[in-house]
């Protein structure tokens, strides 16, 4: 039977990052996905500067009753929320349907945007969703603003800032080093409470890596729906991303996109004869 998964996040208009990476990866895994798009975010080419605009929170609502309307779904991944009032109503949802194999990806600022949420919201996601999760995927900034480190620089200070991030409630964490992390070796911390479980990577030599962290946090639940334990669907998706960032292709002479059938080769998939 095919697993469905819903996305609560935003849409990106380039189609690389939020709903739109997490539909892709999803559908890589052989899954049917599910969306309810909290904001859309477009980018002027002139400035290169985003702009998010929030939907209504009654069509939010509307979207979640759609979705939730068969009950729970086999997994759920959270994204960009930007707002107290879909926090809430989330919250509302997953308790209500006893929604399980929750992804939190606790999205805090656009790559391209040093902004992040306000703290009363980085508060309602700590209290209302962090104890329902399954797994928290913070990069390295939301890790910081997570775990009240100014810095986290080194393999020892991963260690601190998961554990701090742990105790707020979820079952799980993996830290996202990425290409912030210093060194030539793209890093991820995962602790469950107890082992603590570091993933290495060489750091591949480009920038087709937007929508890396959502499309990560995508294939984690993905993974999880498809009956594999945390453990297995972390070390999973980071191959899956690791291959789509090498693979990435450009949307503009500033993006460079994941690319989510690099590691099914999805190119060949189609492929039609004469007939």
């Amino acid at each position: 039977m095919v697993k469905k998964i819903l996305t609560v996040a935003g849409s990106d208009a380039g189609g690389g990052a939020g709903i739109q990476a997490d539909l892709k990866t999803f559908e890589e895994y052989g899954t049917f996905g599910i969306s309810s798009i909290t904001s859309i975010l477009t980018v002027d080419p002139k400035t290169k500067k985003p702009s998010i605009y929030p939907i209504p929170i009654d069509i939010v609502e509307k979207e979640l009753d759609t979705a939730f309307s068969g009950g729970a779904l086999d997994a759920l991944k959270i994204g960009l929320l930007g707002s107290l009032p879909v926090i809430d109503l989330l919250e509302h949802y997953l308790v209500k349907v006893n929604q399980k194999n929750i992804v939190l990806d606790p999205v805090m600022a656009v790559k391209t945007n040093k902004d992040v949420l306000q703290p009363e919201l980085v508060n309602g996601m700590i209290k209302k969703l962090m104890p329902l999760a399954d797994i928290v995927t913070p990069n390295l900034v939301e890790a910081c603003i997570l775990s009240d480190m100014p810095t986290i620089e080194t393999e020892e200070d991963m260690r601190k800032a998961v554990k701090k991030i742990f105790d707020l409630g979820p079952k799980s964490v993996i830290i996202k080093g990425g290409a912030r992390f210093k060194g030539d070796v793209a890093t991820d911390l995962f602790y469950d409470g107890e082992q603590l479980l570091f993933i290495h990577e060489d750091k591949l030599d480009t920038v087709t890596n937007h929508g890396a962290g959502c499309s990560f946090a995508a294939a984690i639940t993905a993974g999880l729906a498809k009956g594999l334990t945390l453990e297995s669907s972390v070390r999973l998706a980071k191959k899956y991303v690791t291959s789509a960032i090498k693979h990435g292709l450009y949307l503009n002479d500033f993006t460079g996109y994941v690319w989510h059938g690099a590691f099914l080769e999805a190119t060949n998939r189609m492929t039609l004869g004469d007939d």
